[in-house]
């Protein structure tokens, strides 16, 4: 008899064990969401429930917390637009700037509030030269933290709808407050317009490289630009992005080792960042299977040292994974069974 076959019969195969179900996926963004609202990030929290009603349809959960924290947002923004009136016709026009912009923080497309603080005027802003690959993400990314709040920029800048930023174009980028605000290093006023803020020449291509999804590089040069900045906010913010791009893209490409290796990364330099916390434990849960079943393709070709190995980055991610254990028993019982006979 063929030694695959003895093989074979020997193995229990428990490939569907592994496998994530729908909920199990959404649980995580179901968490996160209810703590992100529980610390006042409304809008984070409501990606959240978004995320889980994508990952399964049919959440009912999720459908019924989306809705109830879109009508809360939607509730606050009102209030805080109808105060910001108020204010203004009482003569107080920093205060109602103030309100108009966590009005447009809590919901950033909100163009009545966008439109009113226009009209209030003196905003507390930097100014930005726009640069060749800069977009409204990028630059929400660089001073906000948030990709997601370049509709502040664009809505401050009154900027056409569908069209990329022209290079030499000056941004006003405002303050939100409660928000982070990341200024050009070492000052808190507004820069110049004919003055942009000075970069380092690996900031800057590591940034480049960013954008070209070329995360390898970026991280190089980000390596080696903190090594000599250690204290540098905005490099280390950079490598943030850097990895979490580079886990996201991985994750949607299959590559799920590599996803798995930028995320668990990232969630040591910052845990709570964007959804690091939900992308993490379906990077894990690829890997766990893709090794599992990468473990049982190479039993059945009767690569036994190369099976082991598969199941023992399993064991090393999740000690308590019942079926790669017993695979793994099993196969070193045939190989030390097959070198005993060998050496007869």
């Amino acid at each position: 008899m063929r030694v695959s076959a003895a093989l074979a019969a020997a193995l229990l195969l428990g490939a569907c064990a592994t496998a994530s179900t729908k909920p199990e996926l959404a649980a995580s963004s179901h968490a996160k969401a209810r703590k992100l609202e529980k610390d006042g990030q409304l809008r984070p929290a409501l990606l959240e429930w978004k995320v889980a009603r994508a990952i399964d349809a049919n959440d009912a959960e999720a459908r019924a917390n989306e809705a109830r924290l879109t009508a809360r947002i939607e509730g606050l923004v009102a209030t805080k637009v109808t105060e910001a009136r108020g204010l203004l016709q009482r003569g107080a026009p920093l205060q109602a700037r103030r309100s108009l912009l966590s009005a447009l923080a809590l919901d950033p497309a909100n163009a009545t509030a966008a439109e009113m603080l226009r009209e209030v005027g003196d905003i507390e802003f930097v100014t930005y030269t726009v640069r060749a690959g800069d977009t409204l993400a990028s630059l929400a990314e660089r001073y906000y933290g948030d990709r997601a709040r370049g509709e502040v920029i664009w809505e401050a800048n009154n900027l056409p709808p569908g069209k990329p930023l022209v290079v030499g174009a000056v941004l006003r980028i405002p303050e939100i407050p409660g928000v982070p605000f990341y200024a050009p290093r070492g000052s808190d006023k507004p820069v110049p317009p004919d003055e942009p803020p000075e970069v380092s020449p690996l900031l800057s291509d590591a940034r480049e490289a960013v954008e070209h999804k070329e995360f390898a590089a970026a991280l190089a040069d980000l390596d080696r630009f903190l090594a000599q900045n250690p204290g540098d906010r905005e490099g280390a913010e950079l490598k943030k992005l850097a990895l979490y791009r580079l886990g996201q893209t991985a994750l949607e490409e299959k590559k799920y080792d590599d996803s798995y290796r930028a995320l668990t990364q990232l969630a040591k330099l910052q845990p709570d960042y964007q959804d690091v916390a939900s992308l993490l434990p379906q990077a894990r849960r690829q890997v766990i299977d893709r090794h599992y079943q990468e473990g049982i393709r190479l039993f059945r070709e009767e690569k036994l040292p190369e099976a082991i190995a598969e199941w023992k980055i399993v064991l090393d991610l999740e000690p308590q994974n019942v079926n790669a254990k017993r695979n793994l028993e099993q196969a070193e019982r045939l190989l030390k069974g097959l070198e005993q006979r060998k050496s007869r």
